[in-house]
């Protein structure tokens, strides 16, 4: 894994999915004559009739866009007087319920909806708010915000400072602000400069200036970040994410490290969480499901090619021998066609 992160070359002009407009690179896309009326009519049969025909959930749920789903919700509720939402959960259960409920909900309500069971009970799930909102953009964490204000009418900012601490809380604020540069013209100089104040604050000294790593990481802008990752090596000899696992450790390092990341390739990145949810003995069907769900619409053609790259397998035969059943059917259609 580590050839993958440690080759900066062509990094300046790749694309980055920061940018992506939602549709381009996904595996679910708007349905050609969609009717949100026919739709309903098989839902409501589906769920309705005699035992729930999953199949109709899972094929209408995996071949809608977000903006038709909520067309047929609005229109399920008109026909129904009951939400899709909480039919389906009366309907379906455990990792299935929640994988449908996922499609079923708005892009930013969903992300919403994540990062506060991230932050329920005791202990806060600190890899999922660093999933979230390292690999987010602006548009999409601002948006995730206004949900947060409307459900619980706090600011999430506020409650995230009584979760989060130290320079891990610091960071973590600076990136839910959803307020990182987003100019797209590279500042050469400073991006040596700042390349130079990150080897003094961390290679160089006797300590760690995380503070400084904060500060740059969290705020630049992702074209001038990704000139400054190669103005590091050049300084350094190392890699700005080799400094960073050398000089850090706990919440703050995973932090920085998925930040470095995700400014080299979020596909990447994306594939690398999704290899290591299954891995192993079990499988992270919550992580999973966030990252098939969150990225369906996004870049997911892009993590599958990134997926078969560093693994030599597609993620569709990686979820097939992984997963069964129904959930694994629904995994398997959001994923699309098959790399191999």
């Amino acid at each position: 894994m580590t050839s993958l992160w440690d080759d900066l070359d062509s990094l300046v002009t790749s694309p980055s999915s920061f940018t992506a407009t939602s549709g381009e690179r996904g595996t679910v896309k708007a349905k050609a004559n969609f009717d949100a009326g026919e739709d309903v009519a098989a839902l409501k049969d589906a769920i309705e009739g005699l035992g729930t025909k999953e199949k109709t959930l899972i094929d209408i749920l995996t071949h809608r866009s977000s903006a038709q789903k909520q067309l047929i919700c609005e229109a399920y509720q008109e026909a129904t007087s009951r939400t899709l939402v909480e039919d389906v959960k009366g309907d379906t259960v455990g990792d299935f319920e929640d994988l449908l409920v996922a499609l079923a909900t708005p892009p930013a309500a969903y992300d919403c909806h994540e990062v506060m069971r991230a932050m329920q009970g005791a202990g806060t799930s600190d890899s999922v708010l660093i999933e979230i909102f390292a690999s987010r953009s602006n548009k999409q964490i601002k948006a995730l915000t206004d949900v947060y204000l409307e459900e619980t009418e706090k600011k999430l900012a506020l409650d995230m400072r009584t979760e989060v601490s130290g320079d891990f809380a610091t960071a973590l604020l600076l990136l839910a602000e959803g307020e990182r540069d987003e100019n797209t013209t590279v500042d050469a100089g400073k991006a040596k400069e700042d390349a130079q104040s990150l080897y003094n604050a961390g290679e160089k000294k006797w300590g760690t200036d995380e503070s400084k790593f904060v500060e740059i990481l969290c705020q630049r802008s992702i074209p001038q970040l990704r000139q400054t990752l190669v103005e590091y090596k050049n300084i350094s000899g190392k890699t700005l994410q080799q400094s960073i696992e050398g000089e850090m450790t706990g919440d703050l390092e995973e932090l920085l490290v998925a930040i470095v990341k995700c400014v080299k390739s979020v596909p990447a990145y994306f594939a690398e969480r999704l290899y290591e949810s299954m891995k192993g003995g079990g499988t992270d069907e919550s992580s999973l499901n966030r990252i098939m769900v969150s990225r369906c619409e996004i870049d997911l053609l892009d993590i599958r090619a990134e997926f078969k790259k560093l693994y030599e397998y597609s993620l569709h035969s990686a979820i097939k021998s992984d997963m069964s059943g129904v959930l694994g059917d629904c995994v398997e259609a959001i994923c699309g066609g098959d790399d191999d």
